[in-house]
């Protein structure tokens, strides 16, 4: 059911999928084609914005940082998870693999690479905070507006 708490969420998750993303860019190699990587990062935080944050209001401070936690944690999950499979599927487009379960299994490396770039301090700690403001604002809209 839509509620102002849930499209809070949706908005707050993308605005921090947005900014980290940004912070992102930089780390990666000289001439990368990032496409549609901030778009679709902005969208996957809309859809874990009101599928999870969303959903779990109306608890309490403390637990609305912790949703606003995982909700960054989950970000991550599935943002590593999607971006190894589209890269996975354009190295399998060139025949870098030799069958399906080494391509299905490159997603996961290439994953855990993606995270090994992504793991500085800044981007952690803007994760973090951006989480904490995400869960906050959206429990003040799950009270404000029942």
């Amino acid at each position: 059911m839509p509620t102002a708490a849930r499209l809070i969420a949706a908005l707050s998750m993308a605005l921090v999928a947005i900014a980290v993303s940004f912070l992102i860019m930089p780390l990666m190699p000289e001439g990368t084609d990032f496409g549609y990587f901030v778009p679709f990062n902005a969208a996957l935080g809309v859809l874990i914005g009101w599928v999870w944050v969303g959903r779990h209001v109306g608890r309490g401070v403390v637990n609305a940082i912790n949703n606003g936690l995982t909700g960054a944690a989950l970000l991550v999950l599935w943002g590593l998870f999607f971006q190894g499979a589209w890269e996975m599927f354009r190295l399998a487009m060139r025949n870098r693999y030799d069958g399906p379960f080494e391509a299905l299994s490159a997603i996961f490396v290439i994953g855990l690479d993606f995270f090994f770039v992504m793991a500085v301090p800044h981007v952690l700690l803007a994760l973090v905070i951006g989480g904490i403001f995400s869960g906050l604002v959206t429990e003040n809209a799950a009270r404000r507006w029942r």
